[in-house]
């Protein structure tokens, strides 16, 4: 298979040179620079699509509203990259040293074009070294090494866990004792989980989308202002990613034998739509999806992806398998009138089996599609280690001999 597959939209961000505004049979994508071919991550929405290298380099496509040049795509003038994150409103790059830089029309007002360094307006100096980064529709939430999460932008559905203000350029802290922050490239919603493995949610549920188990026909449930206790499945939480209608978990279930393969489970909660239960009516709270595609032949989740309305799982086994909306071929077909409300297997060129599957990976913009190879390195190793030296526990260890 090739490093790099694209189906969906290609439009208004011109991935594709004399291609068509819809592209529905996966293409290849191709770098021109011998530097930019070993992809690391890979981060789209509407007016953006910023693809990360294993050196730390990073180049981005952009809407022509949005750039500040003719060149397509541009490079960020960033360097030691970690990981990048792109909203609909907004886009964050985290770098190694814990820096993160943002741009964005709620971030900047001033110049929604220019990145800013975002987590040097952390009134806490001691909580300026972020771990993690991820953007939401025109919201960033930042996860500090201190393990306290902060929001900037957009709060128009108080997905800061307050009412007011409705938008900041400054860094309003969340909660603390945070362990993972959960969102979406189109979604005004976010999930935390904390230290004790409880989750929490709050921002937009117009679409019963936080799982609250209350029905979107009150409205005082539509804009959830206050972070509110996630009723859960039993398991480890590995993920959870929002659409703009729905959202999906995806769960480990926990073995007292360590030597069995853990299965993972997805559940959703939304739109039925876009939920993949096949059910014509809401889902009011986290639910089972039943993936009868690998019901009998061991097949396990690798991983998950959401655009703002079409889902992807990858499996152990190479399968790709995607439901939802499919009118931009972000399903790699056209579907104008349907929704593909039952998973369906989707077929891809064969993947590269003399390779580790789990080096495969999944990325969901809002009406595109990736699908590539990027296999494990030591620099991904040497973050994890970042990570883990720059959490406070571990800054007054010391050792004797």
């Amino acid at each position: 298979m090739n490093d790099c597959l694209f189906f969906g939209s290609n439009f208004p961000i011109i991935l594709f040179e004399n291609e068509e505004e819809i592209i529905i049979k996966p293409i290849q994508f191709k770098f021109e620079n011998e530097n930019e071919k070993q992809i690391k991550q890979i981060a789209s929405g509407y007016f953006s699509t910023i693809f990360l290298f294993e050196n730390g380099k990073a180049i981005e496509y952009l809407n022509e509203e949005y750039s500040n040049s003719n060149q397509n795509p541009e490079k960020i003038q960033i360097e030691n990259i970690q990981k990048v994150s792109v909203g609909v409103h907004n886009e964050a790059i985290l770098t190694k040293e814990g820096n993160v830089f943002a741009k964005g029309t709620y971030i900047n007002s001033k110049n929604p074009k220019e990145f800013i360094n975002i987590s040097s307006l952390i009134e806490d100096k001691n909580d300026r070294i972020i771990e993690d980064i991820v953007c939401g529709l025109s919201s960033i939430y930042l996860l500090t090494s201190n393990q306290n999460v902060y929001g900037i932008g957009s709060n128009y559905y108080g997905q800061f866990g307050v009412k007011l203000p409705i938008q900041t350029e400054k860094p309003i802290l969340m909660m603390k004792n945070v362990s993972k922050i959960f969102s979406g490239t189109d979604s005004h919603s976010v999930f935390l989980l904390n230290s004790n493995q409880k989750l929490f949610g709050c921002g937009n549920n117009e679409n019963d989308q936080l799982g609250l188990g209350k029905s979107k026909k009150s409205p005082k449930y539509t804009k959830i202002q206050k972070l509110t206790t996630i009723k859960i499945p039993q398991g480890k939480i590995i993920d959870i990613q929002c659409g703009n209608f729905h959202s999906i978990m995806l769960i480990e279930e926990e073995y007292q034998n360590k030597n069995e393969n853990p299965k993972r489970k997805l559940y959703s909660t939304g739109d039925y739509r876009f939920t993949g239960l096949n059910k014509n009516q809401n889902t009011y709270e986290f639910t089972e999806i039943k993936l009868s595609l690998f019901k009998n032949d061991g097949d396990n989740i690798l991983e998950i992806s959401v655009g703002a309305s079409h889902t992807l799982i990858l499996t152990k086994k190479g399968k790709l398998i995607g439901f939802g909306i499919s009118y931009y071929g972000q399903l790699a077909n056209r579907q104008e009138e349907y929704h593909k409300t039952i998973p369906f297997q989707i077929k891809i060129p064969e993947l590269r089996f003399n390779e580790e599957i789990s080096n495969y990976h999944i990325s969901c913009g809002e009406n595109t599609s990736f699908l590539y190879y990027s296999p494990l390195s030591f620099s991904n190793l040497e973050e994890d280690l970042i990570k883990l030296f720059r959490r406070k526990e571990f800054c007054d260890i010391s050792f004797k001999t």
